[in-house]
Order: structure tokens, then sequence, then C-alpha cells
């Protein structure tokens, strides 16, 4: 090969690694919008048991393409502390099995008889679903164009990638130095860093791929590379978890020992075979299927990640017994966002690897937002009617939470609108906007009620009793309300709908009906002018209180899922 043609066949493998790269960005993408609400219930499930765990985490890891993204997802849970280790752990071996889907798309892609290349008519795809995406209307057929596009990428690069190994392949002296490393753990190691670099288990294993059909390297030595690539993967989870909270770091080091483990028993098995059969552990594959050597790397690397968790499932408890060792309670580096008084329960930044859980997680914070709104709401309506402060230091911390939340919200909703959306989703966002302004203000309102009560204390001045009694039952009607408000919030049906109206119109009759007997004790002198306007902006206040979550309802109705 000359100086030009070397040149030339790296680049070319730089430019076929490159495309495919953003093939795969962009297949993991459309699919998720494609399947948001499919993902958010598997994920929704993933409590249940070990078996259920390890299959959300292959089919959320085939549905995205990537183990990597779906550790990060996992991450993101860890962080809102919503999901044990445990669980989490199980999860993190599906997605191990998950991932190899694309090798599996690329082997049995290439594969066909002596007519027109299987890879070609894929990678014309790209094509086709370019001009979907461009002159398609709907979001549907944006994504699906996306979809298509980024699978028939896939191929391309493939192509520009195999093209390069075959001039290597002709030039003697690359064929000698990839002949000469022939060392099992030199390979693994070999697979981890190249992955690492790349930062994709399933780039390389089509690489490795790529490289046994050009003739570069030997099935065998496709099989440790491969290995060595579900190690070099784990680089993902370790970068996403460095600013998260405890057990988010324990998650990359459960990953790690579940990789390096699941590669020591394999070796080991692999020399003992050698040893007393004379076969490794490819040797199967090669029987099962003769003249495919893309498949048969393809079939181990799945069968391969199958059997490290059958050996793991048993051995959860331990390997994360053995994380949590390595990642001790009081390990320094604890995330800002998730220590302290203020922090968020379910959003994090490391979600944003799949928008449709974020956008998932970003209703569970506003609803945990809103319960803290509503908690402050009876706290405020308890001081006025007791006068007793017992409890304003934790008012006080409520509230700041409150403004906490709704920054944190805003600036996280704010950075989900840039990301590959549905447009359900999209449209969602929007109207959250407006329901943590919302919230923001039931903490505002609460906040003048508190006030009133601290004025009627230096003034030493209480409510009659029978006010007192009406606040009483005011608290009553705006906690029916909130109650409704969320059923609605969640469930988005009618008849939720309904009574959230009606429990919003109950309020403002009863606080209609509070002003009018005010009146009346003011002007019998039951109650002094001072403090008569005291009540009359509890009252005022209160009905704001309640119209403001009642704008929950109504930012959730007419959304179609």
């Amino acid at each position: 090969m000359t100086t030009v043609q070397i040149a030339t066949a790296i680049l070319g493998l730089l430019a076929g690694i490159g495309i495919f790269l953003v093939a795969c960005s962009m297949l993991s993408r459309n699919l998720e919008t494609a399947g948001s609400s499919k993902l958010r219930h598997l994920f929704d499930g993933a409590s249940k048991n070990k078996l259920l765990g390890v299959g959300i985490g292959t089919l959320t890891a085939a549905a995205i393409q990537s183990s990597g993204a779906t550790t990060v997802i996992v991450i993101g849970f860890l962080n809102a502390g919503i999901m044990s280790l445990v669980q989490a752990a199980t999860v993190i071996f599906g997605a191990n099995i998950g991932t190899t889907v694309t090798g599996q798309i690329v082997a049995w892609g290439m594969s066909g008889g002596d007519g027109i290349s299987t890879t070609v008519i894929f990678s014309g795809l790209a094509g086709i679903g370019a001009f979907v995406s461009t002159f398609g209307k709907s979001d549907r057929a944006k994504t699906v164009g996306g979809i298509l596009t980024g699978f028939g990428m896939l191929f391309v690069g493939l192509e520009l990638m195999g093209s390069s190994m075959e001039s290597f392949a002709d030039y003697e002296p690359v064929r000698a130095f990839l002949a000469s490393i022939n060392n099992p753990i030199l390979l693994v190691v070999i697979g981890a860093v190249l992955t690492a670099i790349i930062e994709s288990s399933s780039v390389m294993t089509s690489v490795a791929i790529a490289m046994i059909m050009a003739g570069l390297i030997t099935f065998a030595q496709g099989v440790y590379i491969t290995m060595g690539s579900n190690i070099g993967a784990c680089i993902v989870s370790l970068l996403a978890s460095m600013a998260g909270s405890l057990n988010a770091r324990r998650a990359p080091v459960i990953n790690l020992t579940f990789n390096i483990g699941g590669a020591i028993v394999f070796l080991a098995l692999d020399f003992l075979l050698n040893i007393f059969a004379g076969v490794g552990i490819g040797t199967p594959f090669e029987i099962l299927f003769p003249g495919a050597p893309q498949i048969q790397l393809a079939m181990f690397h799945t069968a391969y990640n199958i059997g490290k968790v059958i050996i793991a499932l048993p051995l959860t408890e331990a390997i994360v017994a053995f994380a949590e060792r390595v990642v001790p309670d009081g390990a320094t580096g604890e995330h800002a966002g998730q220590t302290g008084k203020q922090h968020t329960y379910y959003i994090s930044d490391a979600l944003f690897a799949t928008p449709p859980i974020a956008v998932q997680q970003t209703k569970f914070e506003i609803i945990n937002m809103a319960d803290i709104a509503m908690r402050n709401a009876k706290i405020a309506l308890e001081m006025a009617r007791t006068l007793d402060f017992s409890r304003r230091e934790e008012f006080d911390e409520n509230e700041e939470e409150l403004n906490y939340l709704n920054r944190e919200l805003a600036r996280y909703m704010a950075r989900l609108f840039g990301e590959q959306l549905s447009e359900y989703d999209r449209e969602y966002l929007s109207h959250a906007l407006h329901s943590i302004s919302d919230l923001e203000r039931v903490g505002d309102y609460a906040t003048n009620i508190v006030e009133y009560a601290e004025k009627l204390s230096l003034e030493e001045h209480t409510f009659s009793e029978e006010a007192q009694n009406e606040i009483a039952m005011l608290e009553e009607f705006i906690e029916k309300l909130y109650v409704q408000v969320m059923h609605a919030y969640v469930m988005k049906d009618e008849e939720s709908y309904a009574n959230a109206k009606a429990a919003e119109a109950a309020i403002d009759l009863v606080t209609e009906q509070m002003a009018q007997n005010h009146v009346g004790r003011v002007a019998s002198g039951v109650c002094s002018p001072e403090v008569g306007s005291h009540y009359i902006g509890l009252i005022s206040d209160a009905e704001r209180i309640g119209d403001h979550f009642y704008n929950l309802t109504k930012a959730r109705r007419g959304l179609q899922p």
C-alpha cells in the first residue's frame, strides 16, 4: 500500500465509525420519541422482581440502542431515590443483553446470497428516511423518518468501515501485526480501551464484525475483543455518576463488577475448554452458523451476556454489598443537589440521556412540589387559627424549597425543550411551566396568611371562636380540593376534572359566606375593624390558593397522551 492508500483507508475507517456513531444516536433519539410512553411504563415496573428488572433493562436498551443510556437512566432514578440498588443492578444486567441487538441487526443485515447486497438495500433506507423526515408534515412522520435514516446510516457507516478493513487486509504488515496479537487477556484489554474511547460497545462489536468479514482478525480474536467491549462501555455510567448521589456512584461499580467478573469467568472457562477439549468458548457458534462469521460473533455476544446474567442474578445482593464497600457511606463528593434542605427528588441531569423519562420525572417533581405547597397552606391556616408558631421554622424551610424547586424545574424544563420530544411531551412542558408558577404563588399566599397571624399576635388580638371554626372549615375544603386536583392531574379523566371543579366552586361559596359572616361580626362588635382587615385578607388569599391549585387541573385537561 502507498502512503496515499493508507491515509485513504484510515480516513475511510474514521468516516465509517463517525457515521455509525451518528446513526446510533439518531436511531436512539427517534426510538425514544416513538416509544416514550411505553418506555415510561417499563420503568414504572422496575421494582417488582429481579427477572422483571432484567427484562426491563433488556427491552429498554434494545429500544434505545444503548446500554450506556439505560444505565444513565438508572443513575438518574438512584439520584432521585426512587430505585433501590438491587433493582438498579437487575436493570443494568438486562441492559447488557439489550445492547447486543445492534450487533444482531448489523450481522444479519450483512448476510445475503449472490443478489443485491442486503447492506446496500438497508443503506438505501437512509435516503428514504431523509425524504420522509424532510417532507413529512406530522411529528410522527418525522420520527419514523428519523428511525429509517438512522437504521440506514448504520449500514452506510458499516460499508465504509468494511471497505477500509478490506484495504488494510491487503496490506501484509497490518495482517501480520494483528495475527500476532493472540493473547486473550490482551485482546480483552484492547477491546475495553477502544470501547472506552468511542463509548459504545455496539460500535466496537460492529467494528469487530467488519474486521472479521475483511479477514483482518479471526473469530476467536473477535470473541475476546467483544468481551472487552462490555467492560469499556462502563465508562459512560462512570462519567454520568461522578456528580451523583451515593447510590448513583455505586451503580457503575455494579456494572464494572458484573462485566469484569463475567469476563474472568468466561476466560477461565475458555482456558479449561482449550486444555481439556481443544476448543474455545466460541466453537459452538462456529458449528451452529458455519460460513457466517458475522452471525457467529453477534450470537456469541448475546449468549455471553445472557450467561453473565444467569451467573450474576443469584449473586445480586453480594454484588450490591461489594459496591457499598467500594463506595462506603460517608464517601466524599456527594452531589450538592441531593444533600441539605433544598434538593430535587425526582429529576436529575443524568436523565437528559433519555428525554421521555426526564419528562415523566418532571411530572413527579411537580406533584412533589404541590405536596409541599399544600403542607404550607395547612400550616399557615393553622397558625392563623391558633397563633401557635411552633412550626414556623418548618414553614420557612418549605417556602425556601418551593422557591428552589420553582427555579430548578424552570431550568430543567428549559433544557428539556432543546431535546427531541414528542408533541405531547412538548405540550405538557409548556403547561407545566405555568403549573410550577401556580404552586410558587400558593407558597406566597400562604406566607401572607402567616404574616396576618404574626400581626395579630403582635397586636395581642385573636380571631373570634366563630372565625376560628370557619378557618378550620376552610382548611378542610382546600384539602378536599387538593385531593381532587391531584387525582385529576394524575388520572386525567372527566370525572376527576368535574370533582375538582366542584371543589373549587365550593371554596368560592365558603369564602363568600365567611366574608358575609365577618361583616355581621364587625357590625355587632364581636370583631374589631383591625382584626377584620386581617381576616378579609386571609379569606382572599385562601381563595386564591384554591384558584392556583385548580389551575393545575386546567393545565392538564385537553392534553392527549
